[in-house]
């Protein structure tokens, strides 16, 4: 299943959270113990990718740009548990590997190549140096992310504060939830959980917050989640929707409503009697943004919309009070969370989404009321999708301006805007994923 998972990554691309639930409702009688150990083999072979490919380079004869992608995850899959799991032998993760091949029916020169060079690697495995060696592991290999990101942001940040944002991508996260304040309050949950056995503390940023550690249950088998009690969001987009201010002007929309984390944020802030419109083209994410609200209870405060932001704003006669703009972007601030994500990509990429977001601004802009609001905001680290982005905006339509949003977060968060006012977390400062947001008001 692992090694199914991450053929399908590499081969289109797709969210691996999103591959790996398809894969496992193929396989809904799976163990859940078995369930957690194929994530923790696909989400290990994705952070460490490039120091399991330096470490078998080393041990190969053949070069593994030409071994075939089925050849090459496999090996990737068996040498993580070799090197990174303990409680797993070395035979039962090559013996493993073999019947792999073998179920595809890979010829058996094939077979022997590979259960010689594993076997070959677990013969001195107790002698190969580890990411965290810096003096035989050359330090991009040990901090296993693409060259072009490593550049950018030594550049930008420094060295040693590139090592620690690396370090922090390549950690597991915790699990953060976003209590649901119409169905729950932090004192009733954190004793369900601690009756649970789950180890639960208030987020230290955001007042409805909560931080799980530990090894845990599938999500939608944790106490409260069929009730609608919390949504899972890092603490960083929670504070993202606090930016407008208390209380929510309505008459609200919300341009790129995704899954609903920030929609449904933004239902339970809503006033009585106030409107939010999410505007979002996917079915499939329509499913479960529709999902997510009927879970929290905010389904009959949201009207959907399942068009293009363009397609909506064609036909729309009302202005809005507030606007929303998360937009689609790189995600090069959640690779904690979404490992594959350096890998997938490139520096031109930047260019393409910035375009894309532009367009969405100037999409947006005439939809705001005189004197409202509109919130762009990003789970991206960089600056062509961010700051350069809004310059542009700015550039391009004078009756708008930055507005400073420092009053509208709690004090403990005021640390993350910036001198021009943009909120902004970076994941080695912060702790938390990497976010961008900008507070832009029509002036005229």
């Amino acid at each position: 299943m692992a090694v199914a998972i991450l053929l399908q990554g590499e081969k289109t691309g797709a969210p691996i959270d999103q591959l790996r639930d398809e894969e496992l409702r193929r396989h809904r009688q799976t163990d859940s113990r078995d369930r957690r150990l194929v994530m923790a083999l696909v989400y290990g072979v994705l952070r460490w990718q490039r120091y399991l490919d330096w470490v078998l380079a080393a041990h190969a004869n053949h070069p593994l740009h030409k071994m075939k992608p089925l050849t090459l995850q496999a090996l990737r899959v068996a040498l993580f548990q070799m090197l990174f799991m303990d409680r797993i032998p070395d035979s039962a993760a090559i013996n493993e590997t073999i019947k792999i091949l073998h179920s595809a029916r890979q010829p058996r020169w094939l077979t022997g190549f590979v259960n010689a060079l594993l076997r070959a690697i677990s013969a001195k495995k107790n002698s190969l140096p580890l990411p965290s060696d810096e003096v035989n592991v050359p330090w991009r290999v040990g901090l296993s992310h693409p060259d072009w990101l490593l550049d950018r942001w030594q550049d930008r940040y420094g060295h040693d504060a590139t090592v620690r944002i690396c370090q922090l991508n390549n950690t597991p996260p915790s699990l953060v939830l976003r209590l649901n304040p119409a169905r729950s309050n932090a004192r009733n949950f954190l004793a369900a959980m601690t009756q649970a056995g789950i180890d639960a503390q208030p987020g230290a940023m955001v007042p409805d917050s909560v931080v799980l550690q530990g090894a845990l249950p599938a999500v939608e088998e944790l106490p409260g989640y069929a009730e609608g009690q919390f949504m899972v969001q890092d603490q960083g987009a929670q504070l993202i929707p606090l930016l407008f201010g208390a209380p929510l002007v309505g008459p609200v929309l919300d341009g790129c409503a995704g899954l609903g984390g920030k929609t449904s944020h933004l239902a339970s802030l809503l006033p009585a009697g106030s409107r939010l419109m999410a505007v979002e083209p996917h079915a499939a994410r329509i499913v479960r943004l529709r999902e997510n609200l009927t879970r929290l209870g905010y389904l009959d405060r949201v009207k959907i919309i399942p068009a293009t932001l363009a397609q909506y704003a064609n036909d729309c006669q009302e202005h809005f009070q507030t606007i929303l703009l998360d937009v689609p972007c790189s995600g090069l601030g959640v690779i904690r969370r979404h490992p594959e994500i350096r890998w997938h990509r490139q520096p031109a990429d930047l260019t393409r989404y910035q375009a894309m977001q532009s367009e969405l601004l100037d999409i947006a802009a005439p939809l705001l009321a005189a004197g409202g609001v509109l919130v762009y905001a990003t789970c991206s680290t960089e600056p062509e999708e961010n700051e350069e982005a809004i310059d542009r905006f700015l550039e391009h339509h004078p009756d708008f301006a930055l507005s400073p949003c420092a009053l509208a977060l709690p004090p403990v968060a005021r640390v993350f805007l910036d001198g021009r006012g943009f909120f902004r977390t970076i994941p080695n400062l912060s702790g938390t994923d990497g976010f961008f947001a900008a507070r832009l008001v029509k002036t005229a």
